[in-house]
């Protein structure tokens, strides 16, 4: 019986062992990744999104913005642009309506104003 206990003790030791070095180790990889996340630039040059809000009228940069694509695009690409970003932000799958509607609007506005 006492032998059950001894190594039961042992057992809890080595586990409350490894548990203290995990614990350290992983508190040393958050600080590193940390100071390495601070050393970046905080500007959006890694972000391929466009970092600003929309803009009071419709123009031809913001509407090519909003599709991804060049406002000088084809009409078949604004066309698979519209369809695939109006998939992913439908009001039907849980979209933002306003999204939908600036994504129609940026549509419509290249297509209207094709050179």
């Amino acid at each position: 019986m006492s032998t059950g206990l001894i190594i039961a003790g042992l057992g809890i030791a080595a586990v409350g062992f490894a548990g203290r070095y995990a614990f350290r180790y992983a508190k040393v990889a958050q600080e590193s990744l940390k100071k390495q996340m601070n050393a970046l630039p905080n500007s959006g040059a890694f972000s391929k999104y466009y970092k600003g809000g929309f803009e009071p009228k419709m123009s031809r940069r913001e509407a090519g913005l909003i599709l991804g694509i060049s406002p000088s695009a084809s009409s078949a690409k604004v066309k698979e642009a519209h369809k695939r970003i109006m998939l992913a932000n439908h009001p039907d799958r849980g979209g933002s309506p306003y999204l939908a509607a600036k994504i129609n609007e940026a549509k419509d506005y290249l297509d209207k104003h094709k050179h």
